[in-house]
């Protein structure tokens, strides 16, 4: 098996969660999806488990976070090329969600854009092209020793 990640977001409602998933690229894996959780397939390693909130909670101990109020995690994901961060975020804006809830970043070797999913959730598609950025950053990133 590829390694793979899993990534669990707790929802309000699962629906229209699923609905919102499928509107940015993701597929309903109904073999692992019920009216408590939805498995959407974005790749074939990368899976947005989307969990109502009563089902998460038997995942932690923990308090849930308010998506809305605090940053509980920033979910980076690649794209092809500029004019898919492009798509993908114009998608979210029209499935619900909120475009741009930062500013754009152009460095040129890469490009990146942001949004959130209806329960907060924050997605940050990028555009790398790695030929220009090997040669931006020829011996790695330059780092203050510590």
């Amino acid at each position: 098996m590829p390694q793979m990640i899993f990534v669990n977001l707790p929802v309000k409602d699962v629906a229209k969660s699923t609905a919102f998933y499928e509107a940015i690229g993701c597929t309903k894996d109904l073999r692992f999806s019920n009216e408590a959780a939805s498995a959407m397939q974005l790749s074939d390693e990368i899976v947005f488990m989307i969990l109502s909130q009563d089902f998460f909670k038997t995942f932690t101990p923990k308090q849930i976070a308010d998506a809305h109020a605090t940053t509980e995690v920033l979910i980076a994901l690649s794209r092809d090329s500029r004019d898919a961060v492009d798509a993908i975020v114009e998608a979210a804006a029209a499935a619900g969600g909120k475009a741009d809830i930062r500013e754009k970043q152009d460095m040129g070797f890469m490009y990146g854009r942001s949004f959130e999913d209806p329960d907060g959730h924050i997605f940050e598609p990028m555009f790398m092209d790695m030929e220009a950025a090997m040669a931006a950053f020829p011996e790695g990133p330059a780092h203050e020793p510590a």
